[in-house]
């Protein structure tokens, strides 16, 4: 099956700024890909004149919340790293492994990738800032370029979502993600290139694997 992949423009965060933007950027590619019944919900940024949709799903709400907040707890372990947090989504099969029986694998058929520099805030040091306006203004600056970059990736998100479209498997019932899916970040057994074995052996194993750089 083939494996499509999308790579999301690079995102430079500090510390308390990674909620906010990537909630709004999972939460943007699961409604275009949910494919089934949602109730879309409107949410506004807390960072920046942005509204995204949510599926309107509890259960999807909390998962991302959690997986979101392993990546905070090891961006804080690992600082000025660069990482991924990649969502993919797949489907189930069963097949025929021996006369002992069959086994169940994962077939995937799309994966995005949401590149993450995550930077500490540092302090100003009154040698080279007279002021706190000047402090103000600088956060200003980064945050509105930082604006701009969220909303090219959902920019990102959307064409590719509308132009890619062919891989999708039927759907076959009604629920609000249609197939299964995995959100995959750093962990304790992370490898150089910042990510889990796991991940890395299902890269390896996938019929279309995407870049590690």
């Amino acid at each position: 099956m083939n494996c499509e992949t999308c790579q999301l423009k690079e995102l430079e965060l500090d510390p308390t700024e990674i909620r906010d933007v990537l909630r709004c950027v999972v939460h943007t590619i699961f409604f275009h890909r949910a494919l089934g019944l949602v109730r879309p919900k409107d949410v506004d940024c807390e960072l920046f004149e942005i509204t995204y949709v949510q599926c309107g799903d509890a259960e999807l709400e909390k998962k991302i919340d959690e997986k979101l907040e392993h990546f905070v707890a090891w961006s804080e372990k690992h600082p000025n790293r660069k990482s991924q947090v990649c969502l993919s989504f797949y489907e189930v099969k069963s097949k025929q492994s021996s006369w002992f029986g069959s086994k169940v694998e994962r077939h995937y058929w799309e994966q995005w990738i949401v590149n993450v520099n995550v930077h500490p805030i540092n302090p100003p040091r009154s040698s080279f800032l007279n002021s706190r306006e000047k402090v103000s203004e600088e956060t200003s600056t980064r945050r509105s370029a930082l604006e701009t970059s969220v909303r090219e990736i959902l920019f990102q998100i959307i064409k590719f979502a509308n132009e890619k479209q062919e891989h999708i498997p039927p759907i076959t019932n009604t629920e609000v993600v249609s197939f299964p899916y995995e959100i995959s970040t750093p962990s304790s057994s992370e490898s150089q290139f910042g990510w889990n074995k796991d991940a890395i052996k299902r890269i390896l194993q996938s019929d279309h694997p995407y870049s590690l750089s």
